[in-house]
């Protein structure tokens, strides 16, 4: 499951990932995500992965097309995870955006938020 969550900015946008995601729920992170871009130019992008499961493959093909389509649309993207695969995911996000990508621990939630709002 995908849950959008309140950012306070519109420079930010949050997203919740839980579960295995399926290709339905890429129906809220798309729109918010083109949305925000359109209205705002360059955004921050949070994403925390709780209790998070992976990807079914039409899911994984939607996550391929959205990176693919807002390859230079992040300034900033804060990866906050439980799990060791999940800081791997965030290396492996690098070369695919031209965002800076940076890892938090799920106790270093607060400490993302504080980096995505920095010079906002």
């Amino acid at each position: 499951m995908i849950e959008q969550l309140q950012t306070g900015s519109p420079k930010i946008i949050g997203f919740r990932f839980s579960g295995k995601l399926h290709d339905a729920d890429y129906a809220t992170l798309v729109p918010a995500t083109e949305a925000a871009v359109l209205a705002e130019g360059k955004v921050r992008f949070f994403v925390q992965f709780d209790d998070f499961h992976g990807w079914d493959l039409p899911a994984a093909w939607d996550d391929i097309k959205f990176g693919a389509r807002h390859y230079s649309d992040f300034e900033r993207i804060a990866v906050v995870g439980e799990r060791k695969w999940e800081e791997w995911m965030a290396t492996l996000w690098k070369p695919f955006t031209k965002a800076t990508v940076k890892y938090f621990d799920a106790s270093e939630a607060d400490a993302a938020w504080v980096w995505l709002r920095e010079g906002i």
